[in-house]
């Protein structure tokens, strides 16, 4: 009943949304230990939304003070909310235990996404602050995941992570989230089979989230490029030429008819070769009804500036935690005039036409 009337509300009041965030998404630090090609970051392209979003503020690590001002907040204003370490890599954020064992405390529901170098070495103690959800980001089989990434033993050292995470009674939920690239088709089912002797919770493949040029361009040449400006992302060695979506097709078929010891989806799910052609050679058209995630998160930077949504979204700045509290960020004019134009432009922007919350 609550979802459908968040859907009302999102459609006929969207200025004034009455519900709380889903996900308070923290941005705790802006350093990254892996080199993925398929991210702005990794291959040190630092104009775009996307990596200012990420490493574009300062002090590189989120102060102590400042990440439990948020979660005194949260547990006050949003306490159903759940506390997301998401950017840029959690598990080299110094205070990152301190504070999971602060949000503990306070009861709140927390998650990490990493991509698991580290998480060997920390999994014991992250079973201790609390942790709610681990999402481990890998890209597909051993040799694969590690020419994606750029470490020769990333691969090893996640899965290691993930053992060691599950060894103990107390566990917390470990979701695994796989970006499918021109790269990894082909390899996808082998990635599953090596998953299998691991105790998931699920398995996500993600198809490719980018803004080309092309999408840029008719974003600037629109009416809210003024307020919100994007650029093209994430697309720096990505060559959709190179996307073989028969194979991608029948690989996705193919899951699809098997059973796995953790669930299996896809994201956006598509089911033909038309609608892969759509996604990935023709880059400019959207996908997508609405943003999901502007009614769902907001996240907050490490020197306490809050954007919409996520890393992804456009780089505006609704306040900051050192000068206005969460809850009077949620309802802030910046954020409800967002949600209006939104929905005025039909519910997405045409740089929005490939982001993850569109689906």
């Amino acid at each position: 009943m609550k979802s459908i009337l968040k859907n009302i509300n999102k459609q006929l009041l969207p200025e004034n949304y009455l519900f709380s965030p889903e996900w308070i998404v923290l941005g705790v630090n802006n350093v990254c230990n892996l080199h993925c090609k398929m991210c702005d970051v990794g291959n040190k392209n630092l104009e775009s939304n996307f990596a200012q979003n990420l490493v574009g503020t300062h002090p590189l690590n989120m102060p102590l003070e400042l990440i439990k001002k948020i979660i005194d907040q949260t547990a006050t204003y949003f306490p159903k909310s759940k506390l997301a370490y998401a950017f840029t890599e959690p598990l080299v954020y110094p205070y990152l235990l301190e504070s999971l064992k602060y949000a503990n405390d306070k009861n709140l529901h927390t998650t990490i996404t990493t991509n698991a170098l580290t998480l060997k070495h920390k999994a014991k103690k992250l079973v201790d602050s609390g942790i709610n959800e681990v999402y481990v980001s890998l890209d597909g089989p051993q040799d694969v995941h590690n020419e994606i990434r750029g470490h020769k033993k990333s691969f090893q050292k996640a899965v290691e992570g993930i053992e060691e995470l599950l060894s103990g009674g107390q566990k917390p939920d470990v979701k695994i989230i796989c970006a499918i690239t021109e790269w990894n088709v082909g390899y996808l089912q082998e990635f599953l089979e090596s998953l299998k002797h691991l105790n998931l919770d699920n398995v996500g493949f993600m198809h490719t989230q980018f803004i080309t040029k092309k999408a840029a361009h008719l974003h600037e040449a629109s009416p809210w490029n003024l307020l919100y400006p994007a650029s093209d992302s994430n697309i720096d060695l990505l060559d959709f030429d190179n996307m073989n979506l028969d194979k991608l097709l029948q690989e996705i078929k193919s899951i699809k008819s098997k059973n796995f010891p953790f669930k299996v989806y896809f994201s956006p799910e598509i089911d033909s070769k038309k609608k892969l052609e759509l996604y990935y050679k023709q880059t400019e058209k959207i996908i997508g009804k609405l943003c999901h995630a502007v009614y769902s998160s907001i996240m907050i930077k490490s020197d306490g500036t809050v954007i919409p949504a996520h890393g992804r979204c456009y780089n505006l700045n609704l306040g900051n935690i050192y000068e206005q509290s969460l809850k009077s960020i949620w309802v802030s004019k910046r954020l409800k005039k967002l949600r209006t134009d939104l929905h005025k432009a039909g519910g997405l922007f045409p740089a929005c036409s490939r982001c993850c919350s569109a689906f």
